[in-house]
């Protein structure tokens, strides 16, 4: 069959078949409600390199990520060239239309990831995300109290979040900001929000990089914004059985609604009555001074320097050892040295 992108027409194969069996959902009713939500995932994926995580054979079947633009990529589709950090580089799409989402669909994608810079500029991010992230023990409640709390840190440091739901039991607040700092600055300043907040909620908000220091409170997860790591965009569909989405929600009602409230069937008509309610979001660009302020005051009155970074990375300039804390005392209990070795 074929589905009409705002004049474009996609192609979608095999359009019964079921990628939701609990639900029933198929292929159709999964492009169908990207259909519905078009211009507010548009919104979320424009001029972005995108990672595609696709699910082929459906949401109980394998699924992979495709990082690099397929060779039958449609000419109309535009790339981008995005640098690992790795040093490889590799070609991703960035979405301009409806339609791409759409054709993307047909490929079997439900999520999609895109990086949090543009095209025409692939080394500086114009989005500073930030990710609670609930740990064993916490819930979405958990992160709703934490998010408040982090909208006050936002604000108070010349910043201004718009929250939406992970599409599981955690919260993601995007602040739109200037496209000149990079990608290790931008982490930089996470690290010194999640401190800030982590200071107002001790005992229930952490930025332990390892798990066994966590503990049952909500996990800042700064190095979501080092480069290559990727959030779901708002209006991605989610792989757990009942098909909910990524919602973008208002500060006012972030309370009264659970994750499980959001699905494919319930966002269409959601998005028909409200439209997207973070397309404010469009035209803002904040600057990050305050944040990186704070955080050369937390490297020079409490000591707080840089924090590890994901094992596949190379070592960063000032980065601490990559072990584990437990490790770290087993070894120099047992005299082995250096512990990073």
């Amino acid at each position: 069959m074929e589905l009409d992108a705002a004049g474009r027409a996609v192609r979608l194969s095999n359009p019964d078949k079921v990628y939701f069996p609990a639900k029933g959902y198929t292929k159709r009713d999964v492009a169908e409600y990207f259909l519905a939500v078009g211009p507010g995932i548009l919104r979320a994926l424009r001029n972005r390199p995108t990672t595609l995580q696709r699910f082929v054979d459906g949401v109980e079947g394998e699924f992979f990520y495709q990082k690099r633009a397929p060779k039958n990529l449609p000419d109309w589709i535009p790339t981008a060239e995005i640098a690992f950090p790795s040093g490889r580089t590799a070609h991703e799409i960035c979405p301009t239309e409806v339609a791409a989402v759409l054709w993307a669909a047909n490929l079997g994608t439900l999520t999609f990831h895109p990086w949090p810079v543009r095209a025409d500029d692939t080394d500086h991010p114009d989005e500073l995300r930030i990710d609670l992230d609930p740990q064993p023990g916490t819930d979405y409640a958990d992160a709703v109290a934490a998010a408040h709390e982090l909208r006050s840190v936002l604000e108070d440091h010349g910043l201004r979040g718009w929250p939406k739901t992970s599409g599981g039991r955690g919260i993601h607040v995007f602040v739109p900001i200037e496209a000149r700092w990079t990608f290790t600055e931008v982490r930089r300043a996470t690290i010194a929000a999640g401190r800030a907040l982590e200071r107002r909620m001790p005992d229930r908000v952490t930025t332990a990089w390892w798990k066994e220091e966590r503990g049952e409170r909500i996990f800042v997860d700064f190095n979501q914004t080092a480069r290559d790591r990727t959030i779901a965009s708002a209006y991605s569909v989610r792989p757990r059985p009942h098909a909910p989405v990524s919602a973008p929600l208002s500060w006012d009602e972030i309370d009264d609604v659970e994750p499980r409230d959001f699905d494919i069937r319930t966002m269409s008509a959601r998005y028909a009555e409200r439209g997207d309610v973070h397309a404010d979001m469009e035209g803002e660009a904040f600057r990050l001074d305050a944040l990186l302020e704070l955080a050369d005051r937390d490297a020079k009155d409490r000591g707080l320097g840089d924090m590890p970074y994901p094992p596949e990375y190379p070592k960063m300039p000032g980065e601490p050892k990559r072990v584990q804390p437990s490790r770290a005392r087993h070894d120099e209990d047992e005299g082995t040295g250096d512990a990073g070795a």
